[in-house]
């Protein structure tokens, strides 16, 4: 970083903004294998804080590639400088006090990783979404798997590119047999119990 550029501090702080929330901000990493659930899960959490009052915002893998990343592709260097990215935005949108969602496969440990030691203690939420593969395969909601299984898709994340899975996330979601709707109150549960999030009755979707 050149030696010119000074970080400036501003008068409001995170702090400020959490208290005008009324919740701690945080980071909900969710990762796992493509159709493993990730991005369903990710938005039912989310409508589920809306419904009760906190403020937050969900970053998905594919609209982000439709701006800020669409310059970049699927080979393993334009992967990582996809998460920095992403990592960078969401500190933002932590420091901004807002309970923060990101679905992103993020295959690789260490550019997850990388994330987390950007972000101050407790801040980083990596929820794995643990869905076999065969599972995901028989989801396939895109048809990305048949496609890479034919070789017209390169580098695919489970195919012929690897997946890493966290060796400690702070939830880890089997998402095999359980409805999303199970799987989203797993995680505002685990928000509530951590104390990011006041103790509440949940909800339903309907009333959000």
């Amino acid at each position: 970083m050149p030696k010119d550029i000074v970080h400036h501090a501003h008068k409001i702080a995170r702090s400020h903004r959490e208290r005008l929330n009324g919740h701690k901000a945080c980071l909900l990493w969710f990762t796992g294998l493509s159709g493993s659930g990730k991005s369903t899960i990710a938005s039912l959490v989310e409508e589920h804080l809306h419904a009760m009052g906190k403020r937050t915002y969900l970053l998905d893998g594919d609209n982000v590639r439709h701006g800020l990343n669409r310059d970049l592709g699927f080979s393993d260097r334009d992967r990582v400088e996809n998460i920095r990215r992403i990592g960078e935005m969401s500190r933002l949108f932590v420091d901004a006090g807002m309970i923060t969602l990101t679905a992103f496969i993020s295959p690789f440990r260490a550019d997850r990783d990388a994330v987390r030691e950007r972000m101050a203690a407790g801040d980083f939420v990596e929820v794995f979404i643990d869905t076999p593969l065969a599972t995901c395969e028989q989801r396939d909601p895109k048809g990305l798997y048949q496609r890479a299984r034919r070789g017209l898709i390169k580098d695919f994340t489970g195919i012929d590119s690897p997946y890493e899975p966290p060796e400690a996330p702070e939830l880890h979601i089997v998402n095999d047999g359980i409805s999303p709707e199970e799987a989203a109150v797993r995680v505002i549960r685990y928000l509530q119990a951590q104390g990011y999030l006041p103790r509440q009755n949940l909800p339903t979707l309907d009333e959000a």
